[in-house]
Formats: structure tokens, sequence, C-alpha cells
């Protein structure tokens, strides 16, 4: 099984917008532009929401259907651990591979001995690695410290590919490397030995998802340094191409990026860095539909916009709450954000100005936005109350998720 080039990661926390956002898909083939959608849902999100992954796979097969939709498309086992990848082995055939809990933890001296023997050519030499101007010399002390802080969790991705490997068997499914839930961001060096590792494991990734510099928060705009982040893109394109050729890797492995929904400042540089390289990309945007709902169901009025009214509402009580599993990837200023009896008073095109992301609107409201984000929960808890307005308000809400997946991210990073 093999991934596209070009590969996007969509979420659909409630289950109800796979048609739409396949529609969006539909409409970048109509333009000779094939992605293909990749369906993720972590762990976490079926546990908030009461769903299980075989619910993925049956709205994603319903949507495919009705579009009589022929392309590539995958359901992903998002974020999965040895302690919950068998709830989806049989609906998934894309896998995440989270070892973020054992970076920084150091594997066993022999390992990591024997792992920088293996890799001497890689230590105490320029290396010429084409699209990096300047020759890389990586020191015996620097190669150490690199393999104390990411052998042993690619050893866990190993023990991970090769559990599900047993049950899936070898070619059936995808299989991606996520390191991206780190301390501290990988550099393009920090690469190159961790792709080094993966190939000893075995591992047949075709993407891998590194933490980048600078914040990549739910929801909202790249906050950084942009001439940084070109150079890091382009750096790890270059040494992604090295690997392939240097370790024996997948020829189509890519990059990944996660909580990439709506970093609209990088996605110029993005676009062009591929073109360069004539590379691929998987980019993740879960969350980004559920805000779509939310701005659906506002703008059409009524219920819909007191429901997302009392939603709101109600997670600005719960703020500590809903916020402290996602504390890393957000940045919420409380004093920004408006009082739930002044949302109240909103109609429904100041409730969406300011929560849908177009920052050349003085009413947008990244805070509000955020805090909406991470606001799931509270409409997971309406039940039938939620199920129900999004049904009610489906052409509209539908239109908003066909139309930020479309415009805002396909167009500019894969179009333009």
């Amino acid at each position: 099984m093999e991934l596209a080039k070009y590969s996007m990661g969509v979420g659909d926390r409630f289950g109800h917008q796979a048609r739409a956002q396949l529609a969006a898909i539909v409409k970048a083939r109509s333009l000779g532009v094939a992605i293909a959608p990749v369906w993720n849902k972590s762990f976490r999100e079926h546990s908030i929401i009461g769903t299980c992954p075989g619910d993925v796979r049956a709205a994603v097969t319903q949507a495919v259907n009705a579009f009589c939709f022929t392309g590539e498309h995958h359901v992903d086992a998002d974020h999965i651990s040895l302690k919950n990848v068998d709830l989806f082995m049989d609906a998934s055939d894309f896998f995440t591979l989270d070892v973020a809990d054992f970076s920084g933890k150091p594997a066993d001296e022999k390992d990591i001995k024997a792992f920088l023997k293996k890799h001497a050519g890689l230590i105490g030499k320029k290396l010429e690695i084409s699209g990096i101007k300047a020759a890389i010399t990586v020191t015996a002390k620097e190669a150490e410290a690199i393999a104390g802080k990411y052998l042993l969790a690619v050893q866990e991705a190993g023990k991970l590919y090769r559990h599900i490997e047993s049950k899936k068997g070898a070619g059936n499914f995808i299989a991606e490397v996520s390191m991206d839930e780190t301390d501290l961001p990988q550099t393009p060096v920090d690469m190159l030995f961790i792709l080094a590792a993966i190939a000893d494991e075995k591992i047949p990734a075709q993407t891998i998802a590194p933490k980048f510099t600078g914040r990549f928060n739910k929801g909202v705009d790249y906050v950084g340094n942009l001439a940084q982040f070109k150079k890091e893109f382009n750096e790890d394109l270059a040494v992604i191409q090295y690997a392939i050729n240097s370790f024996g890797l997948p020829k189509n492995l890519k990059l990944s990026i996660h909580s990439g929904s709506d970093k609209f400042s990088i996605y110029p540089i993005i676009h062009d860095a591929l073109q360069r390289f004539d590379a691929g990309l998987h980019l993740k945007t879960a969350g980004t539909t559920w805000l779509e709902e939310l701005i659906g169901l506002a703008a059409a009025g009524g219920e819909g916009l007191k429901l997302a009214q009392d939603i709101y509402a109600q997670a600005f009580k719960r703020f500590d709450e809903l916020c402290k599993p996602y504390a890393t990837v957000i940045d919420i200023d409380t004093a920004k954000l408006p009082k739930p009896a002044a949302v109240a008073k909103w109609n429904a095109e100041k409730f969406c100005s300011a929560l849908r992301h177009d920052q050349s609107n003085p009413a947008y409201n990244l805070h509000f936005r955020q805090m909406l984000h991470v606001a799931f929960r509270i409409a997971a808890e309406m039940g039938d109350r939620y199920l129900e307005a999004l049904e009610q308000f489906e052409p509209v809400v539908a239109q908003n998720v066909t139309t930020n997946i479309f415009e805002r991210h396909i167009k500019p990073v894969f179009i333009q």
C-alpha cells in the first residue's frame, strides 16, 4: 500500500462531514491535483465523543459511495500506542506511530554504541547533501547526544510497527512516525539520525512528522520566525531525499505537518519548497472542521446560533479542564476572551466574524477561536441536541466545511 504524493489528514470528530470534506478533494481533482484524504481520529477523541474507529470507517465509506469516488483514501489510527492500537486494527489502514513519550529517554548503552558504530560514516566527516548549501559535519559528541535522545523512541516505533504488521500483514497499511509532540524541535541533523534509526528498525515509513521550530497552535496561524522555518523545512526535505538514497527508505517518504491547519503564513513557503524538491506532503488539518461546524451552525441563526453560544458559555466556565490536555498547543489570553453574556447577545454575523479564521477581519479573535477549538467535549456531552442540529443545518455547515478545506488549505499549499 503506497501513499499518494499529496495527502491530507482530515478530522471529522462527530462523523457528519466526510461528504463535505470529500467534496473539497473532488474539487481539487477536477483541477488536476490528486490529494488522498486521510480521515484521522485519536483514541482520546473517540473516548470523549463516545465513538469507535469503525464509526469513522463507516462514515468514510458512505461518503465515498455517495460520490462514487475511486481515488485513494485512508482511515488513520491517529497517535496510537501499544496500549490502544488493537482497537484500530479492523477499521484503519494508516497508523500514526506516536512515540513522543519515549523521546529524551536513553536507549541501552550497548544499543547506542552499536547504532553509532553502524553509522560511523555520518560522523566526523563532511556530508554533502543536495539542497543544503553548506556541508554538514556531525561530531561524535553530537551524534551520541542525538542517539541518546531519539534511539529509544524509534525502537519503540519499531515494536509498534511490528505488532501492527503481525495483525495486518506486511504491505497492507501505511506507517507514519510521529515525533512532533516533544519538548524541542528536531533539527535537520536530528532528522538524519532519526531516519537512519527508522531504517535500522525496518519501518517502511511513508511519512514522518517532526516538531518544527515555532508554535503550531491548534486552529490558528503559525507563530515564529518565517525565515527559520523556511530554512528548516527546505533542509528537512533535502535530508529526506538523502536518507531515501542512503538508507533504503521508501521512495515516497515525505514530511507530515501535524497541527497544520490554518498555518497560513507558512503555506507559501511550503508550496515553493515542494515545487523546488518535487516533494510530497501530508498536511494534517484535524480540528478545523469542528470549528467550521460551529461557524455553520451560528451562520444558520436561530437554534443553530443559540447552540453555538451555549457551547461557548459552558466552555468559558470549564476553561482549565478543557485547556489542560492541550496546554502545549494553545496560547489563550483570558483577558481577550469575550464574556458569555456578551456573546449571548451577538448576532450570527458577529459570532462568525469572531470565530472564522480571517485575519483581515478586525472582529476575528484568535483567543475565542482557540477556546472553542478545545471545546468539542461540550458538544459531545450535548448528545442528540448537537447531532440533530448538524443534520438540521447541514447545507450551511457543509458549505463552510468544503470552502474552508479547499480555499484556505488545498489551494495555497497544493495549487496556488
